[in-house]
């Protein structure tokens, strides 16, 4: 399903968001896919590869990001729990061998209730915050994985979403607030304990007249021109988000490095058969 497009403007790996569920949500309502998506930055970290595996999904007439916040939770919650209970023994190896402290931190994750803030109440958050951080946080720029555990840590190591980004800042298929002085879309990440961000998503922009000004500022009209063409011929308010699967084993194994999570781990410079 998920596909790999070099485009002027390196989306990071939103091109198989806008290329698959967005449009097949408008016929079937709900859908979800798995498959591989691929990562076009240069990332080093324990957190990223250049192909990892992805649920999406996408939701047709929506028009709260609350809905889609409901659902994150839901599939978080009810996947852990039938994982917990098919594979009772696998899980507690790991939580005996690697990470004895994650059996605590997976049952505080399922038992309370995800709390939800603002970006802009996360980066006062961290601008009170008493330690240094190596990225200074300020308004319009993206969270930090140090920023992002911090926030988890702030407020009890419960997994945390953090909704309304700058308009900057994120994709142009997020919908636009239409707010101000502080321009946002209505985007949300959810950051989990040891691991940060888990899942992100938004309120797609159904409004062709907000959508085609977007992009052809970002001089990408041409090659997203049948993306246009489904808005001007017919939409419905939607939304959707997506959970990268090997993030998702090492929040629930308590595995510090997504390498040991697959089998065949792909990141630049190494790309193993």
């Amino acid at each position: 399903m998920a596909t790999c497009t070099f485009i002027p403007l390196l989306l990071r790996q939103t091109t198989a968001k806008v290329r698959g569920s967005s449009f097949m949500s408008g016929a079937f309502t709900q859908v979800f896919t798995f498959g591989p998506t691929f990562r076009a930055e240069n990332s080093q970290s324990r957190r990223h590869l250049a192909e990892f595996y992805m649920v999406e999904a996408e939701m047709s007439f929506t028009e709260s990001l609350q809905d889609i916040i409901q659902v994150m939770e839901d599939i978080f919650k009810t996947v852990t729990s039938i994982v917990l209970s098919k594979c009772p023994q696998d899980v507690e190896l790991f939580h005996k061998s690697v990470s004895p402290a994650q059996k605590g931190r997976l049952e505080q994750m399922l038992k309370n209730k995800f709390i939800t803030i603002s970006y802009t109440e996360a980066v006062d958050i961290l601008k009170r915050a008493p330690q240094t951080f190596i990225f200074q946080p300020k308004w319009g720029s993206d969270l930090q994985t140090e920023h992002e555990k911090y926030l988890v840590k702030h407020c009890g190591e419960v997994p945390v979403f953090v909704v309304n980004y700058p308009y900057d800042l994120k994709p142009f298929y997020m919908r636009d607030n239409e707010d101000g002085p502080q321009h946002t879309v209505a985007a949300v990440d959810l950051l989990v304990p040891g691991i940060g961000e888990l899942c992100g998503g938004s309120l797609r922009e159904e409004r062709l007249h907000f959508l085609q000004p977007r992009l052809e500022r970002l001089g990408l009209a041409d090659a997203y021109q049948w993306y246009l063409d489904l808005r001007q011929f017919g939409s419905a308010p939607h939304g959707g988000f997506g959970m990268g699967f090997e993030r998702y084993l090492q929040c629930i194994l308590g595995v510090d490095n997504i390498k040991d999570v697959i089998p065949f781990p792909r990141f630049p410079h190494s790309c193993l058969l």
